[in-house]
């Protein structure tokens, strides 16, 4: 009788150690979780500022017209392989055209702001030969066959010239210029003389 008593009193002391260390795995376990590194907060993506489109210098640009903006006739400067037209000038008409003289002819080319960005197009539509286009809200609307091109990306929505995108060219600013490689210049226009995208 006193052994089974013990045996009895050792299973119950087993059973109650094993269910200690049991009780207190689990309570570590919930406390102590695998070591990870602490959450990083998601970036917000940055808006990419390449060549082709960069953020306007601030406290310069007149107030924006209402309504569709034709485009105003500027001079280009250039010099060597490089052409340079003023920040400011941009700014102010909102909507720009302007020639750059090369080898094989004029090369027409529009700068307008968008959103507080400067972009720089080829400005030629080859099937109606439109040469200016006017910048209505998010659209370039040629101003001789009426077909629309989304203005940040150049490419055509609706018209007869839809198939003609106007390819942008790369910029820098500098010393209140934008300025731009006739090579690239050049490289534009003939991707825009194109049908499709290049």
């Amino acid at each position: 009788m006193n052994r089974k008593l013990a045996l009895t009193i050792v299973l119950l002391s087993l059973v109650s150690i094993l269910a200690a260390c049991a009780g207190q795995a689990a309570a570590t376990g919930s406390t102590q979780a695998p070591a990870t590194s602490p959450a990083q907060p998601t970036p917000a993506v940055a808006a990419t500022t390449t060549p082709q489109t960069q953020p306007v210098p601030p406290a310069t640009t007149a107030p924006k017209p209402a309504g569709p903006i034709k485009a105003k006739e500027i001079t280009a400067s250039v010099s060597n392989d490089t052409v340079s037209i003023p920040v400011k000038v941009v700014q102010d008409n909102w909507n720009n055209h302007f020639l750059v003289n090369a080898p094989s002819g004029s090369m027409g080319f529009m700068a307008y702001v968008l959103d507080n960005v400067i972009y720089v197009r080829a400005s030629i539509c080859p099937p109606c030969r439109g040469k200016t286009y006017t910048l209505d809200g998010n659209t370039l609307v040629c101003d001789v066959c009426a077909t629309t091109f989304n203005a940040k990306t150049g490419i055509g929505i609706a018209g007869a010239c839809v198939n003609y995108p106007k390819a942008s060219v790369p910029y820098t600013v500098a010393d209140g210029n934008v300025i731009m490689k006739v090579n690239d210049l050049a490289t534009a226009y003939q991707n825009t003389l194109k049908s499709g995208l290049p």
